[in-house]
């Protein structure tokens, strides 16, 4: 008997029809001749679903008790004793209740297909274990119920039920998918267009990723090692060099050229990591990749063409672009054929693309005579053949004899290796000189004479000088090697450092500044201002030329100055000045690399000096003008209306009559109380803004302040509907502020309803928070319009007395996110606009059994 086979519906939401499907599924299969029995379906309420169940058998339910409530599960014993064909089983991430024999479904799956049964399961994106925090961050919920994805991807097959957004959105309006209390807060908060969008992108692209990695296991299995071409995928190789752009926007526009295409690039470091690379350089690269909608990728190996071809392979590339060779003619010539031809002979069927550049074909340049070694190294070399050679010499004329000459030769080129490894090429290129000469004078015949009378003799010190000169090369090259590996590790950690000291909170400038005087021994380094430049920038406009942005002095140094030896500028908004020793050719990579970040801190810290200069500025701005034909107009006519009612009553007051009278009295009260009431708000806007106003959140009902707000505002249940479905939870809330939040917005809503059409205010639950929605069905906001829905001093329409100053939805905001919640408007299903108050429930975060 062997193990059944899996089949997840994989769904990007709730409600796109997977259930539906699955159960569709199960009666063709039974229409077919298969045993199929329905496991467990969780049906939600939704008709359509429960009816579909009719007529597929249903092995019936176990009961669970836990905590006094009887709870429904699936009975995993029943149905493998049945022994369908195939079983359907819903929501395959569902937690089982406590006392059960597994926690999870997926785990009651397992032990099915163990005994052989096919399985039909559903999944929504949300609970696969490798997306849980990419969802969460994308819908604000947390999801506690997962899949492994390794049980996942020994499915047999996993298909998408795809519906579209807009469409789900209009089934979950019309009640297919959620009761009516639920749909508003859903079409809210988790059922959002964008949630959805993203949700179904997220689902598309794991599905394809996994129809990717099916691909490369089947040709791993069948050991097919040509490319399929079922995606154009352009790799590009990268040496670290100045071409890498050049090869990059070649590699991007080959890509774009075909329907879902793929950048990648590859980089590729030797395994003892020393191979020559700019970093500067390497992090531009990186950044342009990512940029160009590609991924970056750094593989090891010593044979380049070797490594890239193998991750060309790997990746099912289609295309492969490289630089041309750097090498000239002469070069190639005594080296052979370089990386490019090597990875067109290796590629296969893999297309290469051979990008010339600025850099290609350098004419050759004959390495440094000096080589790695130092000079003490070279002197200690010399001395120790000076020194050994006689000494060596005088032992071996003592003890000569007919048939030494064989262990005389030896011996002297024993001399030759040791001080090639002392003292490297010229040291040993001497003493092969040297000991060829003596071995002519003292062992070989005509002896005592300086005349080499044989051809053997000329092959001694020829073969002396190439065992010189190639144990030489070795020792050098390792000491190169050993040289850069210290060098290399001396770059990172200071970069390591610098990235350190900002994360702790150091200025990125200052701290730059600083590593750059430690790191190369110097006494100062001054950052100045370089003045204006072509491009204007805002460091420049800000900053006379030549003006001290940091310093960093060492100890014992002198502040005021010192001998500046080198300058160097950073980018175009400023010069670095160092005091002290010029820095080596071999220190200026790392010395790039620091400018490089330093171009990148100031250009970072200029652009946050501008936003913070230039917010504040703009917003007292508008705040001024507002203010300015706020008093201008809106305190005019209530003291105008309140001035004339009061002239009326003093000038003409003998000869009105009592209803004049009392209609001049009412018109004074009122305008002097909506005076009162406009200034107020103002005084309220002012705390707001300069953070003085009170605000005490405490755990409060909901109910309790829409029923003052409701006594305030004199309205009763038949004026409004009312829909509270937050049960005994509470909200921190300032109970005084938020009743005033409420009262604006249902005076807004009542402004703007149709007649006969009734205001909404409705709570709801989400994810240890508390909504509360203002619903009316006026003409709505325009979308262009809802920015500035929050702005001190907008409003819509200008006709009456009370409107206001327009500052009712600006105060409600700073109430609102005084007390640590957010308010925002949405569309109403069906035309109007809905406010929505979000706020943390009382005793969020806490066990529920505490709560």
């Amino acid at each position: 008997m062997g193990r059944g086979r899996l089949r997840v519906l994989l769904g990007a939401a709730p409600g796109v029809g997977k259930t539906y499907a699955m159960l569709e599924e199960g009666h063709r299969l039974q229409d077919e001749g298969s045993d199929v029995v329905v496991a467990i379906v969780e049906t939600h309420g939704r008709k359509a679903t429960a009816r579909l169940c009719e007529g597929l058998e249903q092995v019936p339910r176990t009961t669970v008790r836990h905590r006094g409530v009887d709870l429904s599960e699936m009975d995993t014993e029943a149905l493998i004793a049945r022994r369908p064909a195939v079983a359907l089983v819903d929501e395959l991430a569902h937690t089982r209740a406590p006392g059960s024999a597994e926690g999870k479904r997926w785990q009651d799956v397992r032990r099915i297909l163990d005994a052989g049964i096919d399985v039909i399961s559903t999944l929504n994106i949300q609970h696969i274990e490798s997306l849980n925090d990419v969802v969460e961050q994308i819908t604000g919920v947390p999801q506690r119920e997962t899949v492994p994805d390794d049980f996942l991807r020994r499915a047999e097959q996993i298909e998408v039920v795809d519906l579209a957004p807009q469409a789900l959105r209009d089934r979950l309006s019309a009640g297919q998918v959620y009761p009516a209390e639920r749909i508003d807060a859903a079409l809210s908060n988790y059922f959002r267009l964008g949630n959805l969008t993203a949700l179904r992108e997220l689902a598309l692209l794991w599905l394809a990723d996994e129809v990717d990695s099916a691909l490369v296991n089947y040709r791993a299995q069948q050991g097919i090692s040509q490319t399929w071409e079922a995606r154009e995928r352009v790799v590009v190789a990268l040496t670290g060099g100045p071409e890498g752009e050049i090869l990059l926007r070649r590699g991007a526009r080959i890509a774009a050229r075909s329907a879902g295409g793929q950048l990648l690039a590859v980089h590729v470091v030797s395994q003892d990591g020393l191979r020559s690379a700019d970093p500067a350089l390497l992090a531009a690269q990186r950044s342009l990749v990512e940029r160009l909608g590609g991924s970056y990728h750094q593989v090891v190996g010593d044979d380049v063409p070797e490594a890239l071809v193998e991750f060309a392979r790997g990746v099912n590339a289609t295309q492969l672009v490289l630089g041309a060779s750097r090498r000239g003619r002469l070069a190639t010539a005594l080296t052979g054929p370089g990386i490019g031809a090597t990875v067109v002979r290796e590629s296969g069927n893999i297309d290469v693309h051979l990008v010339t550049h600025a850099a290609a074909a350098r004419p050759l340049r004959l390495p440094r005579a000096g080589g790695a070694l130092s000079r003490r190294r070279r002197i200690a070399g010399f001395c120790l053949s000076l020194l050994a050679g006689p000494l060596l010499t005088i032992a071996l004329v003592i003890g000569r004899s007919a048939t030494s000459i064989t262990s005389d030769v030896l011996f002297y080129q024993l001399l030759v290796v040791v001080v090639a490894l002392v003292g490297g090429l010229w040291p040993a290129v001497f003493t092969a000189v040297m000991s060829g000469l003596t071995l002519n004078v003292f062992f070989i015949e005509p002896r005592f004479t300086v005349a080499i009378a044989s051809p053997q003799g000329w092959a001694t010190l020829l073969l002396y000088t190439l065992v010189a000169v190639l144990v030489s090369v070795v020792v050098d090259r390792g000491a190169r090697q050993t040289r850069a590996a210290r060098r290399a590790a001396a770059e990172s950690e200071v970069v390591a450092t610098v990235a350190g000291s900002v994360l702790r909170g150091q200025d990125a400038v200052q701290a730059i500044v600083e590593r750059t005087r430690e790191v190369f021994g110097l006494s100062a380094v001054r950052l100045r201002a370089l003045g204006p430049s072509r491009t204007g920038g805002p460091l420049e406009a800000g900053r006379a030329p030549g003006e001290l942005l940091t310093e960093s002095v060492g100890e014992g140094a002198n502040p005021a100055g010192g001998t500046t030896t080198s300058r160097f500028e950073v980018g175009e908004r400023a010069v670095l000045e160092l005091t002290g020793p010029d820095p080596a050719a071999s220190e200026r990579r790392l010395l790039n690399v620091l400018i490089a970040q330093l171009d990148a801190a100031l250009e970072h810290s200029d652009l946050a000096e501008t936003a913070s200069e230039v917010a504040p500025l703009a917003a007292s701005e508008r705040v001024r003008s507002a203010l300015l034909a706020a008093l201008g107009h809106d305190l005019r006519r209530p003291l105008a209306s309140a001035t004339a009612a009061v002239s009326g009553l003093r000038i003409t007051g003998p000869y009105l009559t009592e209803q004049d009278r009392q209609d001049l009295l009412e018109t004074a009260d009122d305008s002097l109380g909506a005076l009162s009431t406009l200034i107020n708000d103002l005084l309220d806007v002012s705390k707001l803004q300069a953070g003085a106003l009170s605000i005490t959140p405490v755990p409060v009902d909901p109910a309790e302040v829409i029923v003052f707000t409701l006594d305030e505002l004199g309205l009763g249940p038949d004026d409004l509907e009312i829909d509270l479905a937050h049960g005994e939870r509470e909200v921190l809330a300032d109970p005084i502020l938020l009743q005033r939040v409420l009262v604006n917005l249902l005076l807004n809503a009542q402004r703007y309803s149709p007649e006969g059409i009734a205001v909404r205010i409705a709570t709801s639950t989400f994810a240890d928070q508390l909504q509360i929605r203002v619903i009316d069905h006026g003409p709505g906001v325009p979308a262009e319009r809802l920015a500035g829905l929050f702005v001190p001093f907008q409003r819509e329409g200008d006709t009456d007395n009370t409107t206001g100053l327009g500052l009712g939805l600006a105060l409600s905001r700073g109430f609102v996110e005084g007390m640590g919640g957010t308010i925002g408007p949405e569309d109403t299903p069906g035309g109007g606009l809905t406010m929505v108050i979000t706020l943390e429930l009382a005793g969020a975060g806490e066990p529920e059994a505490t709560r």
